[in-house]
């Protein structure tokens, strides 16, 4: 006969959402043992997973890795979401990032879809709602190499940046790599920027500098130099490097071109 406290009926319940009869039902089964229980539930359709699916989880894990042989490379953002900080820093939580970033690195962006099950077991175990992000997978064109950086905060990766650079080494995408993670661009260069977002920022600044009260005969100028600058905020290369703020991004690549670049962050 299994021997079990109240305790653990409740501590099974609460990681499972299962209701009380059943995770009676479940450790009775398992010789109560507790993780083997809760696999039970869920092989039973009991183990209550969709409970915890509306749960806020803006907390995680970004995990990056760069592979290289010769002169190809492939590199993958993983991001994992939970709902609180103590799980995101949990050991577990960490390798089953590890292990999803290992699956994208070799099989490509919809690997991470193979680690379902994976996912559901640690729902359980950790009793919160766990689901994969972000995932971003770039695999280097001839000629160009890819770096990544990732800036941790309380022992866990929360801002990770993936760059794909043609005609650079390692240390200058690392560089620049860096320098995305501090200064969050949103484009490479000016002409990536769509038609409709200028068109809309440039309205915007217009009804800012007009409710200013500048003189209407001066707001178009005014309005350009405003939108100069949202430019020089929101692309890469006209942005000041983070190490040097008298060279732009554009004077560090000299000949060397960006091709790409993804970030991922924790709670954005």
């Amino acid at each position: 006969m299994a021997t079990f406290a109240a305790a653990d009926v409740q501590a099974l319940r609460r990681a499972t959402g299962a209701g009380m009869m059943d995770a009676k039902k479940a450790l009775t089964q398992c010789d109560g043992d507790a993780v083997a229980a809760a696999q039970w539930l869920r092989e039973s359709g009991i183990a209550k997973s969709a409970t915890r699916a509306g749960r806020t989880n803006t907390d995680g894990i970004v995990v990056a890795r760069v592979v290289r042989d010769g002169d190809r490379s492939i590199g993958a953002i993983v991001e994992l979401r939970c709902e609180t900080d103590f799980v995101a820093k949990s050991d577990g939580f960490g390798a089953m990032a590890e292990k999803l970033l290992s699956k994208v690195i070799e099989g490509g962006p919809d690997a991470a879809a193979d680690a379902a099950a994976d996912i559901d077991d640690l729902k359980i175990q950790l009793a919160e709602n766990i689901a994969v992000g972000k995932v971003e997978h770039f695999a280097a064109l001839p000629g160009a190499c890819i770096d990544a950086y990732v800036h941790h905060q309380n022992g866990r990766g929360v801002n990770a940046v993936l760059v794909e650079i043609e005609g650079a080494a390692p240390e200058l995408a690392h560089d620049v790599a860096l320098h995305i993670a501090s200064s969050r661009p949103t484009y490479v260069s000016r002409s990536d920027v769509p038609t409709e977002v200028l068109d809309r920022e440039r309205a915007t600044l217009e009804a800012i500098s007009r409710n200013e009260g500048k003189p209407e005969a001066a707001l178009p100028k005014i309005v350009e130099g405003r939108l100069k600058g949202y430019l020089r905020e929101h692309t890469l290369l006209e942005q000041k490097f983070v190490k040097d703020e008298k060279r732009t991004i554009a004077d560090l690549l000299g000949s060397a071109i960006v091709r790409r670049f993804a970030q991922v962050e924790i709670g954005r």
